[in-house]
């Protein structure tokens, strides 16, 4: 059975920092494509980075400079280390996996970034 766990979410304050992991079971991560998702209250969710099998990095322009997604295959895990958060960046964060034929997503862990 395959699982994604997060972990790592929290209440920090503006300008502060945050890892966030997500660890697999039942699948290897280094042949997928893995996203770190997030969706704030009201809104869709959206693709704030994402890491493919090459190691090629991703992220959306409010995140650039800030975040940093990696990954450590010998762990399988990926990692979203968050740097100057900013309260905007509230919201629920979600691992995906992906790849042809298959995707799985983990349960999401709560960051709240306060002012």
């Amino acid at each position: 059975q395959v699982q994604l766990v997060e972990s790592g979410g929290g209440l920090v304050q503006a300008g502060g920092s945050l890892r966030l992991s997500c660890a697999a079971s039942g699948i290897s991560l280094s042949i997928y494509r893995v996203s770190w998702y997030r969706q704030a209250p009201g809104k869709q969710r959206e693709d704030v980075a994402n890491i493919i099998m090459s190691g090629a990095t991703n992220y959306v322009d409010t995140v650039k400079g800030r975040f940093t997604i990696s990954r450590d295959n010998a762990k399988n895990t990926v990692y979203l280390q968050m740097s100057s958060l900013r309260p905007e960046d509230t919201a629920v964060y979600y691992c995906n996996a992906r790849r042809v034929g298959a995707e799985y997503w983990g349960q999401g862990t709560q960051v709240t970034v306060s002012s």
